[in-house]
């Protein structure tokens, strides 16, 4: 049974301007798509966990931080932004 996934509308404004921005569009959509497809199917085993009970998933270009409740089987995403695994 699949999980469901729902954008705070402050996570899905940046995921907009994340992509407005971006020269590689494409990267962001594919990103995008593919944490929404993850999250979905059990996402208390993607990622990992962070403090209470938000945990993170990195699908570069993109991070998020979301939290997952078992019991109505659904998951929030709160806070998205562009992942850079080269140090600045």
């Amino acid at each position: 049974m699949s999980y469901t996934v729902v954008w705070r509308p402050k996570a899905e404004e940046r995921l907009a301007d994340l992509w407005t921005s971006a020269t590689d569009r494409n990267a962001i959509t594919a990103a995008a798509d593919a944490i929404d497809a993850a999250l979905q199917l059990n996402p208390l085993t993607q990622g990992e966990s962070r403090a209470g009970k938000t945990r993170i998933l990195i699908i570069p270009p993109l991070a998020v931080y979301y939290q997952v409740d078992p019991s109505h089987r659904t998951v929030s995403v709160v806070r998205v932004w562009r992942w850079s695994a080269s140090p600045p």
